[in-house]
């Protein structure tokens, strides 16, 4: 019987912050995955990264974009919804390949966190792909806009996200391509910052609190 020792996939967030932290000196990279449907743990992969930084309330022209070759078909229906075709993908790198140089403008960004619209799935998407290459992953800092809107607007339950950027007037950017929905989110992000700061939560303590986040944001 062999056993193998999972390699490691790392990457640098920014250094432990104080609680105190006001959260409009936070910076974050904002992202999102695309992928060959939606059953991550049963066989579907990875086809698309994108991510934006958000500094200072700020969304920044610092854009990180990655197609993905998931060495299997692209669904009709997938490239119907997302615009992907197997042309995309056909000389793109691999996903541990993209996934490192996503790990890599996270750094260069000097990320505090990563944020994203249903972040959970994304996540996933990430981790099963390392795991397939016998990767470990250390999941980062990470919000949700959804914990956000929670917080704020607590009767409203799980929506689409052009659903929320429209209710809350923030731009809309193309929708099911990586760096569109990354940036849909971004903005949707920021306002929702703005939001909590107007009820008095301006510090990182306030950003935990309200995401239901503990201390291990302080393993930066």
């Amino acid at each position: 019987m062999m056993f193998w020792k999972k390699k490691s996939l790392g990457y640098k967030l920014a250094c432990e912050l104080p609680l105190n932290t006001p959260i409009r000196d936070l910076s974050f990279t904002v992202m999102d995955t695309e992928a060959t449907g939606f059953s991550v743990g049963a066989g579907d992969r990875l086809i698309e990264i994108g991510a934006v930084h958000v500094d200072g309330l700020s969304v920044t022209d610092h854009i990180f974009q990655t197609y993905v070759n998931p060495q299997r078909a692209i669904p009709q229906k997938i490239t119907e919804l997302t615009g992907i075709q197997k042309e995309d993908v056909a000389d793109a790198p691999a996903a541990v390949e993209a996934i490192e140089a996503f790990c890599d403008y996270v750094e260069q960004c000097g990320s505090n966190g990563w944020v994203g619209h249903y972040l959970a799935f994304d996540l996933l998407v990430l981790k099963k792909e390392l795991q397939r290459e016998k990767y470990s992953f250390n999941e980062p800092p990470a919000f949700d806009t959804l914990d956000l809107i929670g917080f704020i607007s607590p009767s409203w339950d799980m929506r689409d996200l052009e659903h929320y950027a429209r209710s809350f007037g923030t731009n809309i950017y193309e929708r099911h391509s990586a760096v569109g929905d990354a940036l849909t989110t971004a903005h949707l992000f920021v306002e929702l910052l703005r939001l909590l700061e107007s009820q008095g939560k301006t510090t990182l303590n306030d950003l935990m609190l309200v995401t239901k986040k503990d201390g291990s944001f302080l393993s930066l």
